[in-house]
């Protein structure tokens, strides 16, 4: 009586075990709804699985047990946590995977103990540990492999869906695997080293993919920000303008006030002022091309209100083979973390930055160096920032590079900082 009991209290845990390892990987809420919905669901299939021992015995129940078990909780997962048919198959088939070693702890215990009292017993002990286990160290990384891409998905779940798929053919529904064939020894093994090589081949191919394009969101949205930065400068200093237009009326009027009262003196002194003024709100013209105009032009502005010495040597066509927001983010990236570098030195007649950028062969050449404070730090040939949230400038000017075709380098030479690109 004791030992039916066990064996019946092992078979609920199968199920139960089996059942929330898949719904847990196929991402089910931890709600009351959901708690009392898989309860009940797990409770009729145990009652389906009970009629069928009855009616058809524990043979044949093993051999239905796919349409017992396994097909209903994946129609669950799909039906009720609303999944896709995917993934719903795939968290059962792993589910099924995990269902191993706590039948093989029950066979080792039930071997140890030559009582098959104790093979139940080690087997729940299994699942219960195998089930935190789970819970705790695998459950994200599983989720994470079968929701990041169909791609995805498909290769995590290949393997465990082809065990599935040879247990029931080589164990449940014939004897192939215990014929003591030597094909039938070496088959599971073969297929499982294959299984393991391709996957770890077309997965490294897949993450590739994904951090490629994930770095190009990154960069764009880099450029972006920094684009709306520039333009919201050019807009402002076109305010200026207008303002200062608006007002000079005014000016002459005043201007002939002086004039005519022979106030020399002061009418000079009130150009140069107005001069100044001009100077301030019209970009310094540094080359044909406008927007590397716009661009030097107010990053010159902030290296003199940071006293930071600013060389530019700008030789540009008004073409050239980049959009707008393209050359924004790659010289913006790069003055910015030049002034940001030299701006960090004590001794202010030491902060210097000398830009050299020019078209060769309808190629964009740029050589921009400046000094530094703390000497840089490199990974993977790309200078490592120290602040956390930072050194999407440097990766964006990596990125715009590498897609035209171009190629770059960071370097440290003679105590500057140096970034040489053509593109």
């Amino acid at each position: 009586m004791m030992e039916t009991a066990m064996a019946f209290s092992r078979y609920f845990v199968a199920l139960l075990f089996g059942a929330a390892v898949a719904v847990s990987f196929a991402g089910m809420g931890r709600t009351r709804k959901n708690h009392l919905a898989f309860g009940c669901f797990t409770v009729i299939l145990f009652m389906l699985q009970l009629g069928s021992l009855r009616l058809w015995g524990m043979e044949m129940t093993i051999k239905l047990y796919p349409l017992l078990s396994h097909l209903p909780v994946a129609v669950f997962i799909a039906l009720y946590l609303k999944r896709s048919w995917l993934i719903s198959l795939t968290s059962m088939f792993v589910s099924f995977l995990c269902c191993q070693p706590p039948r093989w702890v029950g066979t080792v215990t039930g071997e140890i103990f030559d009582s098959a009292a104790m093979d139940h017993v080690g087997y729940m002990a299994g699942a219960l540990l195998m089930y935190y286990f789970l819970q705790k160290y695998a459950l994200k990384s599983v989720r994470h492999l079968m929701e990041r891409s169909v791609e995805s998905c498909l290769l995590f779940g290949a393997m465990p869906a082809f065990y599935y798929l040879f247990d029931y053919a080589a164990i449940v529904y014939t004897n192939f695997m215990y014929s003591g064939a030597r094909a039938a020894v070496q088959f599971m093994p073969f297929v499982t080293s294959a299984f393991y090589f391709v996957f770890v081949l077309l997965y490294y191919a897949e993450t590739q993919k994904q951090a490629s394009l994930q770095r190009e969101r990154d960069m764009l949205d880099a450029q972006f920000r920094l684009a709306q930065t520039e333009f919201a400068s050019l807009r402002q200093m076109q305010q200026n303008a207008a303002a200062y237009r608006h007002d000079m009326r005014h000016h002459f009027s005043l201007l002939q006030g002086l004039a005519a009262k022979g106030r020399i003196e002061e009418l000079r002194e009130y150009l140069r002022t107005a001069q100044s003024d001009m100077d301030a709100i019209t970009p310094t013209r540094f080359c044909e091309n406008e927007t590397v105009n716009l661009i030097l032009s107010a990053f010159a502005t902030k290296a003199k209100q940071g006293e930071i010495s600013l060389t530019i040597d700008a030789k540009l066509p008004d073409f050239l083979p980049f959009s707008d927001t393209e050359l924004c983010s790659l010289l913006s990236n790069a003055l910015e973390n030049a002034i940001q570098a030299s701006g960090q030195i004590a001794d202010s007649s030491k902060r210097l930055i000398r830009l050299r950028v020019y078209a060769k062969n309808t190629k964009l050449c740029l050589d921009i160096r400046n000094s530094y404070r703390t000497e840089p730090v490199f990974h993977q040939d790309l200078p490592v920032a120290k602040e956390q949230g930072h050194g999407f400038g440097t990766k964006s000017m990596a990125h715009i590079v590498e897609k035209h075709g171009g190629v770059f380098q960071f370097s440290v030479k003679d105590g500057w900082f140096i970034f040489q690109a053509t593109a």
